[in-house]
C-alpha cells in the first residue's frame, strides 16, 4: 500500500475509532471533532475527526474548554496533534502554557513484511509476560530507560491485559533473571491494525538486534490474530529500523503537554 492510502488508513480506522475503544481503565467524551480522556497517567485528548469545519474562534473556545476540563479536575494532559491536521491548534495550545516533545514519525506497513522468528544475541531469552511482578519490571525498565517516573505503566498494563476487547501481549527479553528490553502488541479491536508499543531497552544491550528481534515476533503475532498492518509512533532511534524493515512514514505526530504535566 502506498503511504497516502496507509495514512487514510489510519485516519479512518484508528483514529476515527478511538472514541469507541478506548483502553480499559480510561474513560472519554467527545466535544465535536476532539475526544478527551481521563487515564491512569493523567489527560489525554486528540482530534478524532477532521476539524476543517470549525472557524477560528470555534477552535479557540474548545481549546479553552479542554484546558477548563482537566484544570476542574487537577490534571495535566497530553493533546496529541498530527503533521497534516490543520496548524492552528499549535500556538493556541503554546499560549495556554504547553510544550511541544519530540517529533515522532507516524509509520504503518505490512505485518507480514516484518514477521519472522526472533534472532537474539547468544544467552538472552524472549518470552511473554503478564504477572504482575513482571509488569513492575517493565514498568522500572521503562523508568531507567527514558529517566522519568513510568510507575504508573504496570497499572496500565494490567488494565490493558484485562481489557476484552483489546488485550495487549507483553513481551521480555531477558538476560539470566534481568529484563533488559521490553516492548507489547496492541490489537486495535474493530480494525485491521495492530499497534507496536513500547520498545525500551537498556543502554548496555542497544544495537544488538533486540528491537528488531520483538518487531519481528510481535508482527508474527500480528499476522495470527488476524492484524495485517502495524502502527508504530516512531522515535529517531526506530525510525530507520522500521523503515530498513519494509514500513512506510506516512506523516508525523507531536504531543503537547499541558504546564501541569511538564511541571
Amino acid at each position: 500500500m502506498s503511504a497516502e492510502k496507509l495514512l487514510a488508513v489510519y485516519d479512518a480506522q484508528v483514529r476515527g475509532s478511538f472514541p469507541s475503544r478506548l483502553p480499559a481503565g480510561w474513560l472519554g467524551e467527545r466535544d465535536g471533532p476532539l475526544t478527551r480522556c481521563l487515564t491512569i497517567n493523567g489527560g489525554f485528548a486528540m482530534l478524532t475527526e477532521d476539524a476543517g469545519g470549525l472557524d477560528g474562534d470555534a477552535l479557540e473556545s474548545l481549546v479553552d474548554r479542554t484546558f477548563a476540563y482537566y484544570d476542574a479536575r487537577g490534571l495535566g494532559f497530553e493533546w496529541k496533534t498530527f503533521d497534516h491536521d490543520r496548524a492552528d491548534p499549535r500556538p493556541m495550545l503554546t499560549a495556554r502554557g504547553a510544550v511541544a516533545e519530540a517529533h515522532e514519525a507516524l509509520v504503518l506497513g505490512e505485518s507480514a513484511a516484518l514477521a519472522g522468528v526472533p534472532v537474539l544475541p547468544a544467552g538472552l531469552t524472549l518470552r511473554q509476560v503478564s504477572a504482575r511482578a513482571d509488569l513492575e519490571r517493565v514498568a522500572e525498565l521503562a523508568s531507567m530507560v527514558w529517566a522519568a517516573d513510568w510507575s504508573w505503566l504496570a497499572d496500565d498494563l494490567e488494565n490493558r491485559l484485562a481489557g476484552a476487547r483489546e488485550p495487549v501481549e507483553i513481551f521480555a527479553v531477558e538476560d539470566g533473571g534481568a529484563m533488559v528490553s521490553a516492548a507489547w502488541l496492541v490489537p486495535l479491536a474493530g480494525t485491521r491494525v495492530a499497534g507496536l508499543w513500547g520498545g525500551s531497552t537498556l543502554a548496555a544491550y542497544r544495537r544488538r538486534g533486540l528491537y528488531r528481534a520483538l518487531v519481528a515476533h510481535r508482527a508474527a503475532r500480528a499476522v495470527a490474530l488476524g492484524y495485517p498492518l502495524l502502527q508504530v509512533d516512531a522515535s529517531d532511534d526506530s525510525r530507520p529500523i522500521l523503515r530498513r524493515l519494509g514500513l512506510h512514514v506516512v506523516g508525523g505526530t507531536v504531543p503537547y503537554l499541558s504546564a501541569e504535566t511538564v511541571n
